[in-house]
């Protein structure tokens, strides 16, 4: 996947170098423009961490509001995230994004006969029973890496270089590369031994001068790292104000970043420091505009939100009036509850009875709220008193016995003691 994406980065640094026929040069406009490449991820990146360092305050708030139940304390951060559309994840997911891009670029300056120049790899080989053609060659000329094989092939490249004419027709691909950039080469290895920088300088066939001012670039590259993340700590409240483990995996990450860059300043060749140097420059440079750039933005933003945020209180606090003053002058109404979860519920209880009173009429049951004595199409009334449980242990069959309504009577019931005068 690496050398898919370090391919058009190659092309590209050989490009630069075709056009200024330097390659220092090229390598710090390499440098500016994957810089501008990855402009967009690290604005992304910063704009997430200033947002979610502005709104630090108001989580120390509901840490001492809420911190001791976590589930209110999570619900409550989760809305504050939200109403600041801020997400605490964003920034370290636009941060790694540029890894990746970050490690084809150094496979771009590492393999320059590949990867620049796109010598296929099989002429390159040393396989047993498959060596290329310009591996042979090499072989054949007394060709003997002194950075080690993670850099080979920059130091074939400089050898090529210096016999050209040996190579010429082994493939169409090779071009000359002159490492030489203000008087240093860019192709030998830094050498942190100051004391014996004079064999250093011998064994490299460069001058001591050169030596030197090789040993400054991891040198130069650590110091601007150290000077961003001082910035970078500075910038930070949080991190600044931090105590106890904070604090201390904070220094730890302040002092292990310069180191890094030192380190691998010394173990690459110097056109990877110098680009690496570059690249600390403008990661310095850039944090800086991007400070002041999302500053004037996020004030703006916040401003807003204050204004907003004053309105809704001035609004609370006249309803809060106007409520006192109708509640003094006793002219205050029970407001219904119109919260759309308990309308929800409503609506649902009102389906509900509707459905229950449906399948009553289905099976032909008689509805609670009917009156009993009603019930159908008779063609007398029982009364307006009619309990049809008020014999609890008689058969409410003999009821019709007991209030027969006579012809002559005119619908009266007869009374206890009385026989009816119904004919036969």
């Amino acid at each position: 996947m690496f050398n898919a994406i370090a391919k058009p980065f190659g092309i590209l640094l050989m490009w630069l170098y075709d056009v200024f026929q330097n390659y220092g040069v090229a390598v710090i406009l390499f440098a500016v423009i994957v810089k501008i490449i990855l402009l967009p991820f690290q604005m992304k990146a910063k704009r997430g961490m200033l947002k979610t360092q502005r709104i630090q305050p108001l989580v120390k708030e509901l840490e001492k509001k809420h911190g001791a139940n976590k589930q209110i304390y999570q619900r409550e951060l989760a809305k504050l995230y939200r109403e600041e559309s801020v997400s605490p994840t964003g920034g370290c997911l636009w941060t790694l994004i540029p890894f990746p891009i970050l490690i084809a670029l150094y496979q771009a300056i590492r393999y320059p006969l590949t990867t620049m120049m796109g010598v296929p790899a099989a002429l390159i080989s040393k396989a047993e029973g498959a060596v290329g053609a310009i591996a042979a060659k090499l072989s054949e000329l007394g060709f003997v890496s002194k950075l080690g094989a993670a850099y080979e092939q920059i130091d074939q490249a400089q050898f090529i270089t210096k016999h050209f004419d040996d190579f010429r027709g082994l493939s169409d691909k090779l071009q000359k590369i002159d490492y030489n950039f203000l008087g240093l080469n860019l192709g030998v290895q830094p050498s942190f031994k100051v004391w014996a920088l004079a064999d250093y300088a011998a064994k490299t066939e460069i001058s001591v001068t050169q030596a030197f001012f090789l040993f400054l670039i991891p040198v130069i590259s650590a110091a601007f790292s150290l000077l961003s993340a001082l910035y970078t700590q500075k910038r930070n409240p949080a991190q600044a104000s931090a105590t106890g483990a904070a604090a201390s995996s904070g220094g730890m990450m302040l002092v292990m970043v310069p180191l890094m860059s030192l380190w691998f300043g010394f173990m690459m060749p110097a056109a990877l420091s110098v680009y690496w140097a570059i690249g600390t420059v403008l990661g310095f440079v850039q944090e800086l505009w991007l400070n002041a750039h999302y500053k004037k933005i996020l004030d703006a933003e916040d401003e807003i939100k204050n204004a907003r945020r004053r309105e809704r209180e001035d609004e609370l606090s006249r309803k809060a009036a106007e409520t006192e003053r109708l509640r003094s002058e006793n002219a205050t109404e029970v407001n219904r509850n119109t919260s759309k979860k308990k309308q929800d519920a409503a609506d649902r209880a009102e389906r509900e009875r509707k459905q229950a009173e449906y399948d009553r009429r289905q099976k032909n049951e008689p509805s609670p709220q009917e009156n009993p004595a009603r019930v159908g199409e008779r063609k007398f009334a029982r009364g307006r008193a009619y309990d049809p449980t008020r014999f609890e242990d008689g058969d409410a069959a003999d009821e019709p016995e007991r209030y027969l309504l006579t012809e002559d009577s005119g619908g009266e019931p007869a009374r206890d003691g009385e026989t009816s005068e119904t004919g036969d």
